[in-house]
């Protein structure tokens, strides 16, 4: 029944190795799909209902209110609030720091643009956990813990090197004749960056806002170290109170996990079409 699916369009029999391909990505699917499925599932029934029943049962009887007793009941309309704040201010103003700066490398001639280039792909080699003791000691010298200066600082230092790294392929990649042009008319470098490598340069900044939205949303431990006050903490921090509480409340507690999950889903989904093209844009050697 599977055979015109799997046969190749204008192919006059399957290609076997056509076929194992298709079936190993259905069982990826599946392997990455179950976990996300039991939880929505679970989020929208009763404890008494996910300790009777198998696991991947649909719900007969949904449990919606669980999505809103969970809300109320984890304050998640302040952590959400942090979260939104947080990310829609970091995200684009790295990605437009990373995009100057690579530029910067790419184009602009500088003797200290090579050394300069090695201490940004320096800084994507260094795993930030191994740095949180001493991020906290520097934003507590500066009187910033609990802030939102505190946190932008470090999140903007550890994301903006791989981000410019990335983007310092694709534009070294971009013929110079685009840039000359350019620069004969009497563009300047601002000019011709916004001009010219920004508006070709999307796909790739696509791919990078899903990766640093993901990463800005989803990230836990320095958060954790920086935000004390629970009126700054974030989405994640605000889950592991709510999951320390009420851990026994399966339905609740699944549905604030759909609820922390469900925006960085939406953003892929959103601009998944950029996310290999963009990505592969910029894995771009000199």
């Amino acid at each position: 029944m599977f055979e015109n699916f799997f046969r190749p369009v204008g192919s006059a029999r399957t290609d076997p190795l056509l076929v194992v391909l298709w079936i190993g990505l259905i069982l990826i699917c599946i392997i990455w799909l179950a976990p996300f499925v039991f939880i929505v599932f679970t989020s929208l029934k009763s404890n008494a209902t996910v300790m009777g029943g198998s696991p991947f049962a649909v719900p007969v009887d949904p449990e919606w209110s669980n999505y809103s007793k969970a809300w109320a009941r984890g304050n998640f309309s302040t952590t959400v609030l942090n979260s939104v704040f947080i990310t829609f201010i970091k995200v684009p103003l790295g990605l437009l720091l990373s995009a100057m700066a690579a530029y910067a490398l790419a184009r602009v001639k500088m003797r200290a643009a090579r050394f300069l280039l090695v201490l940004v792909i320096f800084g994507t080699m260094i795993p930030f956990q191994v740095m949180l003791a001493p991020i906290f000691k520097q934003v507590n010298s500066f009187g910033l813990i609990n802030s939102y200066l505190g946190i932008f600082l470090p999140y903007l230092a550890f994301g903006v090197p791989y981000q410019v790294f990335i983007l310092y392929g694709f534009f070294k990649a971009v013929p110079r004749e685009l840039s000359e042009a350019a620069f004969i008319d009497g563009a300047s470098h601002f000019v011709t960056f916004r001009r010219i490598f920004l508006p070709i340069s999307l796909p790739v900044l696509s791919a990078l806002l899903i990766l640093d939205f993901v990463a800005t949303w989803n990230e836990f431990a320095m958060a954790l170290v920086i935000l004390q006050d629970p009126d700054r903490w974030t989405l994640p921090l605000g889950l592991m109170s709510f999951q320390s509480q009420f851990q026994s409340d399966y339905g609740q507690l699944n549905a604030a996990i759909v609820m922390t999950v469900l925006p960085a889903a939406i953003v892929y989904l959103i601009f998944q079409r950029y996310f290999v093209s963009g990505l592969t844009a910029g894995a771009v050697k000199e």
